[in-house]
Order: C-alpha cells, then structure tokens, then sequence
C-alpha cells in the first residue's frame, strides 16, 4: 500500500516539474520572438539612416521611395517571419503538452483506480478470511454440539464462497476485457428467469424487498450465467447503498423497439458527475477510507462489459421520488418475444 502511496506523490512532484518546464519553455519562446522584434527594428532603423546619406531625397525621390518601400517591405516579411515560425512552435509545444498531460492525467486516475481498488480487495478480503479462520479455530478448540458445528460449517462455506466470487469477478473482469470470454447463447425465457433470480435473491437478502414487474413471456437469445450475474450485481449494488427495510424494484417491459430493464432503488442516487464514472473498472465513488458500503469496483464494470456483449446499453437516472435507476435498453432485434 505504501508503494501506491510513494507513486501517487511521486507523480504529483512530476506534474509540478511538467507545468514548470512547459511555464518556462513558453515563455523562452515569448521572450525569443520579442527579441526579435526588436532586432527586426533595429535594422529597419539602421537601413533607414543608411539610406539617407546614400540617396537624397530632394535629388532623387523616387529611387529614394522605391528604396523605402522595399526597406519597409523586409521588414513586414521579418515580423511575418518570426509570428508564423513563432506561432507554429507555440502550436507544436501546446499540442505536445496536451497529449503529455492527459497521459499523465490518465495515469494518476489509474494509479487512484488501483489504489482503491487494492483498500476494497484488503477489505473485501480479510472479512471472510477473518470469519473463516475464526470458525475453524472454535472448531478445534471446543467441543461442540452438532448442530452449533453445522452452523459454524456452514458460515465458514458461505465466506469461502464469497472470496471465490471475488477472485471469479477479477477473472472475469480481465476476460471480458480483453474479449477473451464468449458469450454461450441460447434462448431464455427472460421473464422465468428475472421472476426465479429475484424470489433466490429475496430469500437470501432480508434487509429490503425486493419487487419484480416483469411482462411475462418475453424470451431473449443470450448468456444464462451472464444475465442472472448482472441482475446480482444491480440487486446487490441497491442493497449496499439503499436504507434497510426499503424497496428495491426490477422491472421489464417493451417500450416501442426497445426492450427496457430496469433496477431502481430508494437510496441516496448517483450524482449526475459521476454516472459515467461509476462503470469505470475499480471505480468507487467517494473515498476507500471513509467509504461503508464494501464492493471491488468491479461489479457494475462487469454489468456494463456483459450487456455490451448482448448488444445492450445500460445507463443510470433518477428514480422516481428518489434513488438511482439502473436502465438496461435492449433493442428488440437482438430478442424474441413469444
């Protein structure tokens, strides 16, 4: 953690050298053309008096005004000369430094990403590690009766279980990125599915409730698997940030040509800033150190990558009198409807 740490300053002292260099480097290039300006000046005066004593003006005007004209000509064509070259480097350096500063931009975010995401993995971590170890430990070291036994198994089964749906998500997440992992596609019966996934998730989650809306026969071409992760991943994304006891809603219907999927829930909402954000891989809002609600920052990234594969897109608004709502729009080309 200290590494991520000493990294994120050091690119912070690197920015501060970067803006420097660029302040100092424009103003060389400032100072260089006024210079030559002046010099430009210099010899305009210079060749003027010159011409004075080589023509008069009184014997001669107009070898003399010809003269002139072309003095002042050289002249416009040495300021024209210094502003184009001038113009065309500042061009150079403002473009270089725009291409410099949003890799280095992208890199500290990266670098943030990672740092949050390595505090959520600790974290997400050494809770089931802590509980498993703990049960095992009062396992050996105390008699116990069957049934407190099978109970402390079971505990122990389900942490284990939730650090094997970690390292699944992280594999995954790296599959799905790299387009490595292809969907199997089969025809569902979307309706059975959402209505069985959320009855399985009202019976394990008893902090809210959980309602399903769903126009009944409507089948899809698509990952069972997949589908039933990104419905999980909606439904447990309400309950981290949704009071208890509140209700969590998962709609489906056909809207025109689209097929519309909806996952909205009665918390704070996502602010308008960060609904772009929020599907960004390890991105969390907010601070790992403050933060309550525990996550990888890889579970909406997983929904996002999943449903794009479907030919899906899926967006966050506002739900209606408060909360987010997680929206699934599904064109009705890429599905059946029985």
């Amino acid at each position: 953690m200290k590494r991520f740490f000493h990294k994120l300053q050091d690119q912070k002292v690197a920015s501060f050298i970067y803006f420097f260099v660029l302040a100092y480097t424009i103003l060389a290039l400032v100072w260089w053309g006024v210079l030559l300006f002046w010099q430009s000046r210099q010899i305009t005066d210079f060749e003027r008096r010159n011409l004075d004593l080589r023509i008069d003006n009184t014997v001669h005007p107009v070898e003399y005004k010809l003269e002139l004209q072309r003095i002042e000509r050289d002249e416009r064509m040495r300021t024209f000369k210094f502003f184009g070259e001038g113009g065309t480097f500042l061009g150079i350096i403002l473009l270089g430094a725009f291409f410099v500063y949003r890799s280095i931009w992208k890199q500290i975010k990266l670098t943030r990403q990672q740092q949050n995401f390595m505090m959520a993995v600790t974290h997400e971590l050494k809770s089931p590690i802590a509980a498993a170890k703990l049960n095992l430990e009062t396992i050996r070291k105390h008699k116990l009766d069957p049934e407190k036994q099978q109970k402390l198994v079971e505990n122990t089964i389900k942490e284990t279980n939730r650090l094997d749906q970690l390292c699944n998500n992280i594999l995954l997440a790296s599959q799905l990125e790299t387009e490595r992992y292809k969907l199997f596609r089969e025809p569902l019966d979307f309706s059975a599915l959402l209505d069985c996934g959320v009855k399985e998730l009202q019976a394990r989650i008893t902090s809210h409730t959980i309602i399903a809306d769903l126009q009944p026969r409507i089948w899809v071409e698509g990952d069972k698997f997949m589908l039933q992760m990104v419905l999980n991943n909606l439904v447990e994304n309400a309950v981290k940030y949704a009071p208890k006891q509140t209700v969590i809603k998962v709609r489906l219907y056909e809207n025109g040509h689209m097929l519309k999927w909806q996952v909205s829930d009665e918390g704070p909402g996502v602010p308008p800033e960060e609904r772009q954000r929020v599907f960004l891989k390890f991105y969390r809002i907010g601070n790992e150190n403050t933060r309550k609600a525990k996550g990888s920052g890889l579970g909406l990234f997983l929904t996002k990558k999943i449903m794009e594969q479907h030919g899906a897109a899926i967006q966050v608004k506002d739900n209606t009198p408060k909360g987010a709502c997680f929206e699934i729009t599904w064109p009705l080309y890429s599905v059946q409807t029985a």
